[in-house]
């Protein structure tokens, strides 16, 4: 019997949620390596397509935050 590991990928804003899980590195925290992080900008910038696109990539899970 497999384990299931899920593939998350995070889109992080560049000024709050990033921030965040940078002090998480800072202080060394560790997440799983499943675990996708793409700083953005800003939340809001990214599309309906990106998100399209991450699924049809294979992903199983997604958070945009901001």
């Amino acid at each position: 019997m497999q384990i299931f590991h899920p593939r998350v990928l995070a889109f992080l804003c560049n000024w709050c949620a990033y921030a965040g899980a940078d002090m998480a590195g800072v202080s060394r925290i560790q997440y799983p390596p499943e675990a996708r992080v793409i700083r953005t900008m800003c939340s809001s910038s990214v599309s309906a397509e990106n998100i399209l696109k991450a699924f049809q990539m294979g992903t199983d899970g997604l958070l945009v935050g901001g």
